[in-house]
């Protein structure tokens, strides 16, 4: 067995299959939080997220909120069907830019901390910036129509 080769060694079909697991895990991930925006998932829900980012001196607030859950929702159904999935990757990690930025700002990077760190935002975002360079995969509607 070649130990190289068993370490470092991929195939075509591993990393169309590792695009695929990843746009569906990250995907989800933000439509599920655009579901919590909208109060459909969690305890939270538009007003109080709009409330949170006024509190923090973010101008247009209820616009704001709503358009950070659309992103969400409509880059995250994108990215998870690999549909536009560079164009839903920019939007997607402009957005978790914003959320880190304002607020998780002077937190620390731990999700942990108290107020929580800009950890899972950055992460995201990194997820996000990995799939953008790689492409969506040939799992994916991309593949098919274009």
């Amino acid at each position: 067995m070649d130990l190289g080769l068993l370490l470092t060694g991929s195939t075509e079909w591993m990393g169309n299959l590792a695009l695929l697991v990843g746009r569906l895990a990250i995907g989800i991930c933000f439509v599920v939080h655009a579901l919590g925006k909208l109060g459909l998932v969690g305890g939270g829900n538009m007003q109080g997220f709009a409330e949170w980012l006024e509190s923090l001196g973010v101008p247009h607030p209820q616009l704001q909120a709503r358009l950070a859950m659309l992103s969400e929702l409509l880059g995250g159904s994108a990215l998870a069907a690999g549909l536009l999935t560079r164009p839903a990757c920019l939007l997607l990690i402009f957005t978790m830019s914003v959320a880190a930025l304002k607020g998780h700002r002077g937190a620390g990077y731990l999700i942990t901390n108290d107020p929580p760190g800009a950890e899972y935002t950055i992460n995201l975002a990194a997820i996000c910036f990995l799939i953008l360079l790689l492409g969506p995969g040939a799992i994916s509607l991309d593949a098919v129509l274009f």
